[in-house]
């Protein structure tokens, strides 16, 4: 009998891998189910990018193997996009890195930087794909909290009692999901000194910084980041080319190349059509995010509505594509999901499927129409189920 690896054991499925199978299920039954579970942009991408990706598609030499660092203009977009938005300069030759989406970021910094037996700082509750990356490779888990009351930032002073001699990498995610906290720059800042001082890779996962903010944030605005950090990014939410797998990663080219070293071993380049796509999308002005944002305020507001509905708090300066909801009654979060899945036909995502913190929290997400979420509200307040 042929046995799978004895890291497999200690990782599950994809929560969404797995409920989404359970979601279509319902819909081959006949159930009319309203998905607000996941982050799929469903809005079209600008005209010029799609128009970019069918001009590209006759080039010369598009379908063949392309260099594992991407092409010379995408690489000069993703610097220029740091620039016109962030104000952040960064080298287009040595310290950034295209990627087949941040979630492969997330492996190839994890398997260029950890041994088996390091341990790893990760945020509870946090984007699942960090604790699998880190179980899957060996290295130990350390769950760190984050709570409302410290405005869903880390607690320095708790880490700093904390035995950190095997702490090698620690996973940050701001603009924050799930929690929709916008990055407050001071508690940063001494997050860097607190990695600089033990020798511990930061790592910013950044893909939402450009939705529903006023303030767009990079982690190399702050003093030392470079010293220290690596920051993900992704045109998955910003353009919405989630199916396109683009992302990037930036960071001083040390950093960089030990992560080139093993993306050049696992894959042979991005699609040339869909890189020169990529380029275009990161070149469009401030003009494409007003237009999306003003339709995801519209959106939110009708989620703010669902959630009063259902009693829910929320944070109205939360930022991003989701909005994370507090329960106020006993129902636990996944008691919560199930009665809104089966009774009212809306999936929404219970907080604990990122970590215990997120035990009295449900998450909604703002990828469906306006129509969509009128009829999740229409289900909510009338009595009948579906």
């Amino acid at each position: 009998m042929i046995s799978v690896s004895s890291r497999l054991q200690e990782t599950k499925e994809y929560y969404f891998s797995k409920k989404l199978r359970e979601v279509a299920q319902l819909k081959k039954q006949g159930k009319p189910i309203i998905n607000l579970g996941i982050g799929s942009p469903d809005l079209a991408p600008p005209q010029d990018v799609t128009e970019e990706l069918m001009k590209a598609m006759q080039a010369p030499g598009a379908y063949q193997y392309q260099a594992y660092k991407g092409i010379d203009e995408l690489r000069e977009a993703m610097c220029n996009f740091y620039q016109t938005h962030y104000k952040v300069d960064v080298n287009p030759d040595s310290q950034v890195l295209p990627l087949m989406g941040s979630k492969e970021g997330i492996a190839l910094i994890s398997m260029a930087f950890l041994n088996e037996g390091d341990e790893v700082l990760v945020p509870n509750p946090g984007y699942p794909t960090y604790q699998a990356a880190t179980k899957l490779l060996n290295a130990k888990l350390i769950s760190y909290d984050l709570m409302e009351e410290n405005s869903w930032h880390p607690d320095v002073e708790a880490l700093q009692n904390m035995d950190l001699s095997r702490v090698k990498l620690m996973w940050i995610n701001y603009p924050n999901m799930p929690t929709g906290e916008t990055a407050d720059r001071e508690k940063l800042q001494d997050l860097i000194r607190f990695a600089k001082a033990n020798s511990i890779l930061l790592v910013n996962d950044n893909p939402y910084s450009m939705v529903l903010t006023d303030e767009k944030f990079s982690i190399f605005q702050l003093k030392g980041a470079h010293d220290v950090c690596l920051e993900l990014n992704s045109l998955s939410k910003s353009f919405n080319l989630a199916g396109f797998r683009v992302g990037f990663l930036m960071g001083n080219s040390e950093f960089i190349l030990a992560v080139l070293k093993v993306k050049s071993n696992m894959d042979s380049g991005m699609f040339f059509p869909i890189q020169k796509a990529a380029a275009k999308a990161l070149n469009l002005d401030l003009s494409w995010f007003a237009r999306q944002n003003d339709i995801y305020k519209s959106r939110r507001a009708l989620v703010w509505d669902i959630c009063e509905a259902l009693h829910l708090t929320v944070n109205k300066n939360a930022v991003g594509l989701f909005v994370w909801a507090k329960i106020n009654s006993t129902l636990s979060a996944e008691e919560l999901a199930d009665e809104l899945l089966y009774g009212k036909g809306i999936f929404v995502t219970p907080g604990t499927v990122f970590g215990d913190n997120g035990a009295n929290y449900v998450r909604f997400s703002l990828c469906v129409s306006e129509d969509e979420l009128e009829v999740c509200k229409h289900r909510i307040l009338k009595p009948k189920a579906v």
